[in-house]
């Protein structure tokens, strides 16, 4: 307990203070204690207690420098630190600075462990890519589950222009708790999928594809037109994001 915590108290203990204005006091000192100022960045240090993970770093337009500070930071305050968009030149400055910084190079991401993050619930995650240049975003999604204390399943160039391919790992993806689909191009993978499992699916369109994809707006139209229940859709690269949905998904299912 901290000391201004404790004068509050006492005030309402001789009587001093009401207790409606003690809770206002008390209230606003918690808030405070919440937020971490670096001049650059106001870091949202009870983020995990209220929703079940830390702030995540997002990577791209910060300094190494920016970057480096803010994992230390909340590093002081939760177990684990995750950092998304954060290029190879950045990692290494970064990774001198903070020792036990992992770069995951293909996903661009930084992790961060004071202990080991284990397998904490039953079943897995299905992460599914239509292909080999949809990576980068699949690995985000992939990585951020791992974070969040899922098993993940990578089942990776399933795309429909072979798709043999997909029926061929259709098991692996069937018998996951919440699967998420990664695709560039028409983004047409999604609904394939759709329409063969019964769990939810979250969809990433990718900005992979010539000039008629639009930076990744055709799959995103695609995956938001699709026939198949059950497939909801982020934004466009958004690896994290449906990997966090995903995981949040998974622990509901596996606390039922």
């Amino acid at each position: 307990m901290n000391e201004e915590l404790q004068g509050i108290l006492g005030r309402v203990a001789d009587g001093s203070l009401a207790p409606a204005d003690a809770e206002r006091l008390i209230a606003g000192n918690v808030a405070r204690a919440s937020v971490a100022e670096l001049g650059y960045a106001s870091l949202d240090l009870h983020r995990e207690k209220r929703t079940g993970f830390p702030e995540v770093v997002y990577g791209e337009g910060k300094t190494a420098e920016q970057i480096a500070g803010i994992m230390r930071k909340l590093s002081e305050n939760a177990d684990r630190v995750l950092a998304t968009r954060v290029s190879a030149e950045k990692a290494a400055v970064v990774a001198a600075e903070l020792p036990g910084v992992t770069y995951h190079e293909t996903a661009r991401a930084l992790t961060l462990f004071k202990k080991p993050i284990l397998r904490v619930r039953d079943g897995y995650v299905a992460v599914v890519c239509a292909g080999t240049s949809d990576l980068p975003v699949a690995e985000e999604a992939a990585v951020t589950l791992e974070c969040m204390g899922s098993h993940v399943e990578r089942v990776y160039d399933v795309g429909v222009a072979g798709i043999h391919r997909l029926f061929a790992r259709l098991d692996t993806i069937r018998d996951a708790s919440v699967i998420v689909v990664v695709a560039g191009m028409e983004g047409a993978l999604a609904s394939v999928v759709g329409g063969l499992v019964d769990k939810p699916i979250l969809a990433v369109p990718t900005s992979v594809g010539y000039g008629a994809n639009f930076g990744g707006v055709s799959a995103l139209l695609t995956m938001l037109n699709s026939c198949a229940p059950g497939v909801s859709v982020v934004n466009i690269d958004n690896g994290f994001g449906a990997g966090y949905n995903a995981g949040i998904i998974h622990s509901h299912i596996a606390k039922r």
